[in-house]
């Protein structure tokens, strides 16, 4: 896809952060994710001049309303729990700057993401547009997930949830996977909830993670 003002400084930036991410604490080998992020353009889901200098700095960033653009390892590790597969379909439960949306859209998924706050939906969905990424955008809230859409075959949760919302595991397919934070704010465990069986989930643990919170059961405008 054409990019616009993504010169070879930013490619050779995200060239660094993929060998970053590759190397790190994060285990992260899977190569279509690999490929994923260095494609890209973080510096383009960073609205805040201060920050551009540190794009590809493999840390987060504000992004207004309260919330962040996730840290690349973070992104990356989540993504390679997914094992996403092209064509299949993915819910994105928080969409924030749209950098995991548009990862997950290199990845060859069929996004469809919620966001509860007004302002970062209405932002991020002319972001996505501008830059060619093709995903269903919604502004609602996160623990409903998206029923009309579903089931998904992926689920991936960007907020650190309290606990696991029931309306998400109803809302996988069998043989899908749920991946959620969950935990206090800005300490939460990495988890993988696979569906087995009706009601059957495999699930397992992926270390320690710091996420903004998921936010209560209402939609902000």
């Amino acid at each position: 896809m054409t990019l616009l003002n993504d010169d070879y400084r930013h490619q050779g930036m995200r060239k660094h952060l993929v060998q970053t991410i590759k190397q790190g604490p994060g285990k992260v080998s899977d190569e279509a994710v690999l490929r994923a992020m260095g494609a890209v353009p973080r510096h383009m889901f960073i609205d805040d001049s201060a920050f551009l200098s540190l794009a590809y700095a493999d840390q987060a960033f504000p992004i207004g309303c309260g919330q962040t653009i996730s840290q690349p390892t973070t992104v990356a590790v989540q993504s390679q729990l997914l094992r996403v597969e092209p064509g299949m379909k993915v819910l994105e439960i928080g969409t924030g700057s749209g950098y995991q949306t548009a990862v997950l859209c290199e990845l060859g998924a069929k996004v469809f993401s919620i966001e509860r706050h007004k302002p970062l939906f209405e932002t991020t969905k002319q972001r996505l547009v501008r830059l060619g990424y093709k995903a269903t955008l919604m502004h609602g809230d996160g623990y409903k997930g998206a029923p009309l859409h579903g089931p998904f075959d992926r689920i991936i949760v960007t907020c650190g949830a309290p606990e696991v919302p029931e309306a998400l595991l109803g809302q996988l397919k069998l043989g899908g996977i749920l991946v959620i934070p969950v935990g206090p704010d800005g300490r939460q465990k990495m988890w993988s909830w696979s569906k087995i069986g009706a009601d059957i989930f495999d699930r397992q643990e992926h270390g320690s993670f710091s996420f903004v919170p998921m936010l209560a059961h209402k939609v902000r405008g």
